[in-house]
Parts: C-alpha cells; sequence; structure tokens
C-alpha cells in the first residue's frame, strides 16, 4: 500500500474555487489507483448533469453528492493510473432543454465519458450520444436505454424500471395466489413515470393475469385523495409508484389515512430512507425493489463508503442508496477508463465502450448483482432485492431476484 500524504487541487466543475484537500488512503474492492503522477494536464474529463433545483431534487440531491463523493475518494488516492477525474458538472433542474445544452457544452470542454440524470433528458440525447462516442450511464433507468441497437454508447448499471416492475408483478402474481390481481401503478407525470409500463410492464401484467390500470400522480400536487378514491373503486390490492420520495410520501399517508386496504409498494426512486422520514409511521410495511442496498446495510461496498465519509467528518445520516447507486454506477466507467489506460490504449470514448462490454460478473461487492456486459446488451444489471419497511428501517424481504423472463 502507498501511503500518500501530499495535498492536491480537484476541480469538481461548476461555480467557485478549486478546493485543497489532503490524501488520505482507502480501499475500493475493484478500482486500483496509484498515488502520484496526476495533474490537470493529464486529468480526465467527465461531464454530469445533476437535478439539485428541479421536481426531482429530493433524490438527485444525494445522487449527485454519491457522484461527487467517489470522484473525491478516488483522486484522494492519486486518481485513475495517476491521472486525476476532473469532473465537470452543472444543475440543469430537470430541464430538457437545458440537458441538451449543457451535454453540448461539455462534449466541447473534451470530456470522454458522462454521468446523466431524468429518463426524458438521456432519451432525447441517446442519438448524440451515439454520434459523439461518448459512454453515458444515466440515474434513468428506462429499458430502452439497455439496448445497444437503440442507444449504442448508453450502459444501465441498475436494474431496468420495467425489470423492477416484472419482478414487483411477478411477486404480486404469487402473493395473491386465486383469482386476479388488481393493481394500480401511480406514476410520476412524465417519460421516467411511465417507463415501466410503456416499456413491457403492460404486456407483462397481461400474460400474468393482472389487473393493471395506470393513474397520474400530477406535478405540484398535495393530495391524492381522488386518486385514491378511483383506485379503491377499482378493487386494487395492490399499489405500485414510480415516483421520487416526496409525491410517493405524501401518497403514502393519503392512502393510510383512508384506510386504504392494500400492499403499497415502491420502485427504485422512492425506496429510501427519505420515504421513510417524510411518510414516517405511514411508511410502516411498505416494500421497495431497491437495486442499490442503503448505506445502513453492511457489505463491503457500503463500507468503503461508510469509511470514507468518517474521514471526512460525515456521516449516513439522512444519505439514501441514491448515494450508493452514484458511487458504484461511477465506480464502474473508472474501472473500464483504468483497463484502458492501463493497457497503454488512448483514452477514447469507443475505447472505454469496448472495455466496458468485456465486464463479466464484475463484482458489486454486495451493493447490487455482479454487473455483466456484452456488445448486443448494456442492461448491466437484472436483478434485485426487495426490502421492507420494518420499525421505520428497510430491511431485505428476500435474497437477490433475478427479472422473470419476457415471451
Amino acid at each position: 500500500m502507498t501511503i500518500c500524504n501530499a495535498d492536491i487541487t480537484i476541480r469538481m466543475g461548476g461555480p467557485g474555487s478549486p478546493v485543497r484537500i489532503p490524501l488520505l488512503v482507502a480501499i475500493l474492492v475493484g478500482v486500483t489507483a496509484a498515488c502520484g503522477g496526476g495533474g490537470a494536464d493529464n486529468a480526465i474529463k467527465v461531464g454530469a448533469i445533476f437535478d439539485l433545483t428541479g421536481p426531482t431534487a429530493d433524490v438527485g440531491t444525494d445522487y449527485a453528492d454519491g457522484m461527487r463523493g467517489f470522484v473525491d475518494w478516488i483522486n484522494m488516492q492519486g486518481g485513475i493510473e495517476g491521472r486525476p477525474i476532473d469532473l465537470i458538472y452543472q444543475d440543469y433542474a430537470y430541464q430538457v432543454p437545458r440537458a441538451e445544452q449543457l451535454y453540448s457544452q461539455f462534449v466541447n470542454e473534451g470530456v470522454v465519458a458522462f454521468m446523466g440524470w431524468g429518463t426524458g433528458d438521456t432519451e432525447a440525447l441517446k442519438l448524440r450520444i451515439a454520434e459523439d462516442e461518448i459512454p453515458f450511464s444515466s440515474a434513468s433507468l428506462s429499458h430502452v436505454l439497455g439496448d445497444p441497437a437503440e442507444a449504442p454508447y448508453n450502459f444501465l448499471l441498475a436494474t431496468s424500471y420495467s425489470d423492477q416492475f416484472r419482478i414487483a408483478l411477478d411477486w404480486i402474481a404469487e402473493d395473491h395466489g386465486e383469482g386476479t390481481p388488481v393493481v394500480a401503478l401511480m406514476h410520476n407525470a412524465s417519460p421516467f413515470g411511465t417507463s415501466p409500463a410503456r416499456l413491457g410492464g403492460i404486456e407483462f401484467a397481461e400474460a400474468r393475469g393482472i389487473d393493471l390500470t395506470l393513474y397520474e400522480m400530477p406535478r405540484g400536487a398535495v393530495d391524492y385523495t381522488g386518486e385514491f378514491s378511483r383506485i379503491r373503486q377499482s378493487g386494487a390490492r395492490y399499489v405500485v409508484f414510480q415516483n421520487t420520495s416526496g409525491p410517493a410520501a405524501v401518497a403514502v399517508q393519503n392512502a393510510r389515512s383512508l384506510g386504504l386496504d392494500a400492499t403499497l409498494i415502491c420502485l427504485n426512486w422512492c425506496s429510501n430512507g427519505q420515504l421513510v422520514q417524510l411518510a414516517g409511521d405511514a411508511a410502516e410495511g411498505m416494500m421497495g425493489t431497491m437495486p442499490y442496498a442503503p448505506l445502513g446495510f453492511d457489505v463491503p461496498g457500503t463500507r468503503v463508503i461508510r469509511d470514507y465519509l468518517e474521514a471526512k467528518g460525515e456521516s449516513i445520516e439522512g444519505k439514501t442508496n441514491a448515494y450508493t447507486q452514484a458511487w458504484w454506477t461511477f465506480a464502474v466507467f473508472a474501472e473500464a477508463m483504468r483497463q484502458v489506460v492501463a493497457a497503454g490504449d488512448e483514452l477514447t470514448g469507443a475505447n472505454i465502450r469496448a472495455a466496458l462490454e468485456t465486464f463479466t460478473d464484475f463484482d458489486m461487492q454486495g451493493v447490487t448483482v455482479p454487473i455483466t456486459f456484452t456488445p448486443t446488451d448494456h442492461l448491466g444489471s437484472k436483478g434485485l432485492r426487495i426490502f421492507r419497511v420494518e420499525d421505520g428501517e428497510w430491511v431485505p424481504m428476500t435474497e437477490f431476484i433475478q427479472a422473470p423472463a419476457v415471451g
């Protein structure tokens, strides 16, 4: 182990002056770097857009912190094979035109990879991403983004919304037993919200004999009792939420106050500690499809984050599994970049993509299932654990479950 105790200036992008921080010693299994040799002249530029002030900022802020935390962590060890990461980022407030503008700006500045956020903007950018040959991983888990025929340079590092929904529907079908399960999908009013249903969910529900109805959750709504009145009339015994923590927490409180006799299930972006904090006792008994482990769940991949935060004088309090997801998403891309640099190849988007496509059962240290990419499949993860809220904490109900086959 090389002990590094020098100071280094790290440019994190966005407004403000560079920050000087001491180099610390830590270990992240699967990503290796040597101290020294870094500098602004050989920095690896990576672009990112975050939602820090828009409608999904409730989870976007934590995700952004996880991205920046990983970059800080790896730079404190000397970067990737001695080359620091120069993370260039901006808040785009969940505005598609702003995302397109920032993407162009950062590509012109020489980024070799990009970390995105929303479904609408990532889907809108996928053809430009392919033309520019910029490997791109988004917080959006839209299933289409894992198909190289549709999005050649996009990579999904967590179970797609469609696969999450199929896992939830499969569990519902088994739990319900005899008769027809009636399911309500309450969703964000956006491409993100409709993604699980429009990209395979409706067809899977039909194939499993499930009566599925979609209910839009209008943006900015502070009450969903009208939607729940219709859900009660439909006879639904299961309600699945495809939304972020804030709106879902309001909906959960509404459902409990109305005495709705239904099992409540959150998909990725509301199955987190923030929902429990916001919904309080109403969250008790909720279920969640959770691709990435919360930081309180003790596996090697969360320990390294906790060690980093402790070294920075911070704790996991208030941080969610969005932090874990962001950290390890960047870690996979960093490992691909490390392989390219270690091989003596030029660090281009095409070479990073080629390296990613060789990953087979890449060990994610327990935070999620092992990641596999191929030239014909960029859906790196097809499994997750189902968690349940017990005594105010998310605890695992299952081991890893693979998404059921389609067709």
